[in-house]
């Protein structure tokens, strides 16, 4: 063989108490942990690369609202990205390409247009895009739960933001990437590593080593949705809450070599393999769960 957000506590199911972890690197969570995406001009064509993630853990924490409080890793991937391209085109109306099968309505790229457009009220936002038209280079599988469609929006918003001078901050940008989707703010954010808690909005760039993994992403139209609803009606009553792991205070090399079980790390693993029994035939010894792609160190 060859993504999750969101405390102080974490969730088990009913498998052994794991030892408390002892984290040996206490100050690290507080350094910054951020790289600036770098944008590529030739001529007028402008590019950008947009980086998939992983999730190391997720615990749920609670729920509110009807939704869930999450406590997780996200780690982007170097080596995987989709590539963003403004090139020159006399356009009518705000076109991308590369995205065949999705409805313009509901392409994330899309939503971060008009939620530029709406927060700014800037018309050098739509002129823009009256000469220039959109095209996504898909290197991140669809469906593979590497947060692929909140990247590329992310990665647009960055790009647009440049090429027409916005005066906008990191903190409002990812203000308007919140209200398309939880998994935004991470990529807005620039940070390699990062916990994440609540309900995705909270961002704590953990300063570590990159990680060296390989990826498999089995071929299944997985669900996030459908994900949390056999969560929910299937195994929330049954999960206790415990005591936090200290697990945001490790680097994730070592939460990834000293905790081996992927159910014990991800809560929703186990609604997934509920909700698409194939994925249990796709797991091997020595992979992790990072809905519903898996990975290991190399």
């Amino acid at each position: 063989m060859g993504g999750f957000e969101g405390g102080d506590e974490g969730g088990f199911w009913d498998i052994d108490t794991l030892p408390d972890l002892i984290d040996t690197q206490n100050n690290r969570s507080k350094n910054i942990n951020k790289t600036q995406s770098s944008i590529e001009i030739n001529e007028s064509e402008y590019r950008i690369k947009a980086h998939a993630k992983i999730t190391i853990f997720l615990k749920v924490t609670g729920y509110k609202d009807e939704l869930p409080t999450l406590l997780s890793r996200a780690v982007r991937v170097e080596e995987l990205y989709d590539t963003i391209s403004f090139v020159p085109c006399e356009c009518d109306s705000f076109t991308i390409e590369g995205c065949d099968g999705i409805p313009l309505e509901s392409n994330t790229i899309y939503k971060a247009y008009k939620a530029l457009n709406d927060y700014t009220l800037d018309s050098d936002i739509e002129d823009f895009f009256n000469a220039h038209k959109v095209i996504v280079t898909k290197r991140i599988p669809l469906h593979s739960g590497l947060a692929g469609s909140s990247s590329d929006a992310a990665a647009f918003m960055h790009l647009i933001k440049e090429v027409c001078n916005l005066i906008l901050s990191t903190d409002e940008l990812m203000k308007i990437g919140r209200s398309i989707n939880i998994d935004l703010p991470f990529f807005i954010s620039h940070c390699s590593s990062a916990n994440i808690s609540g309900f995705g909005e909270i961002i704590e760039p953990f300063e570590e080593e990159g990680l060296n993994i390989e990826i498999y992403t089995p071929p299944i139209e997985y669900d996030k949705t459908l994900v949390y609803e056999t969560f929910k009606q299937n195994l929330l009553s049954d999960m206790s809450l415990s005591a936090s792991q200290n697990w945001e205070k490790m680097d994730s090399k070592s939460i990834l070599k000293q905790i081996a079980d992927p159910l014990k790390l991800n809560d929703l693993y186990p609604a997934a393999l509920l909700t698409y029994p194939d994925l249990k035939k796709e797991a091997e010894k020595g992979w992790f769960f990072s809905g519903p792609t898996f990975f290991k160190l190399t």
